[in-house]
């Protein structure tokens, strides 16, 4: 049978604004899950429907947000970390038709999202690859492409949308909710939980191609402490830029991955 990959997040769904929505005991945090919850079934039930087996990849904190028993029955879901550079994307390989990404959001170094960042919050700036800013589904989606697994569709902040559609074209996106300064405008969770479900329908019924492989990936990641840049120039190819920048050469994504985990620890 063909198979889907799910990868989902929390900061990109429908009605989520605040780090305290986004963390274990806050405030909304419960909401938060159920809504995650509910937008990664509904991209499971398209998927189902269309008669792909699916294995979702929770991606968010810990990695225990979801509710597996409202996901439709036969799906398969990763929980926690699997210690490996693969991540969000952990459970992925060469078998799966395609990649589908919930919940994401808008990337460190950008102004879209209330709850931008890439990867985590209190460690970096910005990441770029070759001279363009990552975003969580920029570098998921890399790994993704050396794999030969399209990536269709993404849901999320408006912000995370138009960069999918501008770095992957072809891709379907639903924008859940809009981010303006502290604020966001968002979709009705259900009305959320509707759009993912057609479009995940839609991007299941066209055909879309893998983004052909760089020659090298040159990374530079710009952290938030010196300290912690300096510690991560001491990776084995890794060269100092500036007190707070440094910038990695890689022949590929996974390899990049590889080298982002150590240097960074995540």
């Amino acid at each position: 049978m063909k198979k889907i990959f799910i990868s989902a997040d929390i900061e990109g769904a429908a009605g989520v604004t605040n780090w305290c929505e986004t963390r274990y005991g806050g405030q909304g945090y419960e909401a938060a899950c159920r809504q995650m919850t509910l937008e990664t079934a509904a991209a499971c039930r398209a998927a189902v429907d269309a008669g792909y087996e699916v294995v979702v990849k929770d991606g968010h904190e810990d990695a225990m947000n979801i509710d597996a028993g409202m996901l439709p029955r036969g799906v398969r879901l990763i929980r926690g970390w699997a210690s490996n550079p693969m991540a969000m994307m952990s459970g992925l390989d060469k078998s799966f038709a395609g990649a589908i990404y919930i919940g994401y959001h808008s990337a460190a170094g950008t102004n879209t999202s209330p709850l931008k960042h890439t990867i985590e919050d209190y460690l970096f700036n910005w990441i770029k690859v070759n001279g363009v800013l990552m975003s969580e589904f920029g570098l998921n989606s890399l790994l993704a492409d050396e794999l030969k697994v399209p990536s269709l569709f993404l849901s999320g902040d408006k912000g995370i949308c138009e960069e999918a559609e501008k770095i992957y074209p072809g891709i379907v996106t639903v924008a859940t909710k809009e981010g303006v300064g502290n604020s966001t405008c968002s979709l009705h969770p259900e009305d959320a939980v509707e759009q993912i479900e057609a479009g995940v329908a839609r991007s299941l019924s066209g055909a879309i191609s893998v983004r052909p492989l760089e020659e090298k990936y040159t990374m530079e990641i710009n952290f938030k402490d010196h300290q912690r840049a300096r510690n991560a120039s001491w990776y084995p190819g890794a060269e100092s830029v500036d007190p707070f920048t440094v910038k990695y050469t890689a022949a590929g994504p996974f390899e990049l991955a590889v080298a982002r985990t150590f240097m960074c620890g995540v």
